[in-house]
């Protein structure tokens, strides 16, 4: 069976740590193909295919960073010789709960470990000894935490916690699962609190998060240089900082950037705006340095552009537009207001608020198709995909792997 390279899908949903930080994405390939008489070995090789391909034409290695990438891995991929050209030092091989701890899995795993990769046990909800030995090979066990009661959680924790591996909590849903599974010592964490973030309520914004945001609805208005500066003028903080940065930008011009109007021209419209875009999620939370919800934002954002390059080339206006609705669309996570309070007061174009308000317009398609990409919604990717035939599975798997990388190099800069 062949694998066309145009229906390869690429879902990802991130991994967090005990502080929140970003630890790596479980990836998720599939063939897009509608046609499921093919065979169970058929349907063996074209993932293995696929994933394979994944990696070497997508480059998703390098778009992970430092960050590592958990795959999911049935019986019959687990058997795959195309399991061998997977980069062990950035995969996790995840063996499904389907998997049954047989002595042929034991020693196919026994040497997948020996050969460099690391294992993790996938929807773990009770210990029984015929997992004893499979327990032992594997680095991380992935405990369902949603199948669990709050007592049955804290049993198997007791029972596991002396095998001395790492434990990560997958599906959860709220802060007071997390904090559940802190007290019980989870290392890594994993479900839509994290990739749907919910985690403040209620906060107004400050003063200095609706001058960015103001400032942003300018430059996205196309304003004259002259309200920018005025805008600026009021918050002298963000000018020292725009003075310096553009000293730094003119390099070794003959003396130095001494206005807002020169600072404004030397750096130009879409990096002030890019600036300003990332000074605000930096300003929602305190030690962003690493937080999740800043690279998902970045990465979002950066994802739409890309595909609103695809479908409209060399509109940078429109390309600057999908960028903002994608980092806009989680303000009401970090800020705790309804997108609708935060997006009615800016000067932003109709379109942008079209998107985010009413759910309507060729952005908000574009958010659609990005969400179901986050989320590892494979089957609603599918049909968001079918809706826009400019842009074809391969177009956004390039993009995914772009925009990754980007939302690294942002990190690495910090």
């Amino acid at each position: 069976m062949s694998v066309d390279a145009e229906q390869l899908f690429l879902g990802r949903q991130p991994i967090l740590d005990r502080e929140q930080r970003l630890y790596a994405y479980e990836l998720l390939f599939r063939s897009g193909s509608q046609d499921n008489t093919a065979t169970v070995t058929d349907g063996v090789a074209a993932t293995a295919t696929v994933i394979a391909n994944a990696f070497a034409e997508l480059g998703v290695e390098a778009a992970l960073g430092n960050c590592r990438g958990f795959i999911n891995v049935d019986q019959e991929f687990l058997f795959s010789d195309m399991l061998e050209l997977l980069p062990r030092h950035t995969v996790v091989l995840e063996i499904l709960e389907t998997v049954k701890p047989t002595p042929a899995v034991i020693d196919r795993c026994r040497a997948l470990k020996a050969g460099g990769f690391a294992l993790a046990l996938d929807d773990v909800v009770e210990f029984t000894p015929e997992y004893d030995e499979l327990l032992t090979l594997v680095d991380i066990i992935k405990i369902d935490i949603q199948a669990l009661s709050r007592v049955q959680l804290m049993q198997l924790t007791l029972q596991l916690r002396p095998k001395g591996k790492t434990l990560l909590a997958e599906k959860v849903d709220s802060r007071e699962q997390m904090e559940q599974c802190l007290q019980l010592g989870f290392s890594l964490f994993q479900g839509y609190f994290f990739a749907r973030p919910t985690i403040i309520a209620g906060r107004r914004l400050d003063h200095s998060q609706l001058s960015l945001m103001k400032l942003m609805g300018l430059l996205l208005a196309d304003a004259d240089t002259g309200k920018i500066e005025a805008a600026l003028k009021s918050e002298p903080g963000l000018t020292v900082n725009l003075l310096r940065m553009s000293n730094s930008v003119a390099g070794g011009m003959t003396g130095h950037v001494s206005s807002l109007n020169q600072a404004i021209t030397l750096l130009g419209r879409r990096q002030l705006q890019r600036w300003l875009q990332l000074l605000l999620f930096a300003s929602g939370k305190p030690n962003t340095d690493n937080n999740a919800l800043l690279l998902m934002a970045a990465t979002r954002g950066r994802l739409m552009e890309l595909l609103a390059e695809e479908i409209r080339p060399g509109d940078a206006s429109f390309a600057d537009q999908a960028f903002m609705v994608g980092i806009m669309s989680l303000m009401p996570a970090l800020i705790g207001l309804p997108i609708r309070d935060i997006v009615t007061p800016l000067p932003i174009a109709d379109d942008v608020k079209t998107a985010l308000c009413d759910d309507q317009g060729i952005l908000a398609k574009l958010l659609g198709i990005t969400e179901c990409s986050e989320s590892g919604d494979l089957t609603g990717l599918a049909e968001q995909l079918a809706q826009q035939p400019e842009l074809g599975a391969k177009a956004l798997n390039r993009a995914q792997t772009a925009a990754l990388a980007w939302a690294g190099t942002l990190a690495s800069e910090k």
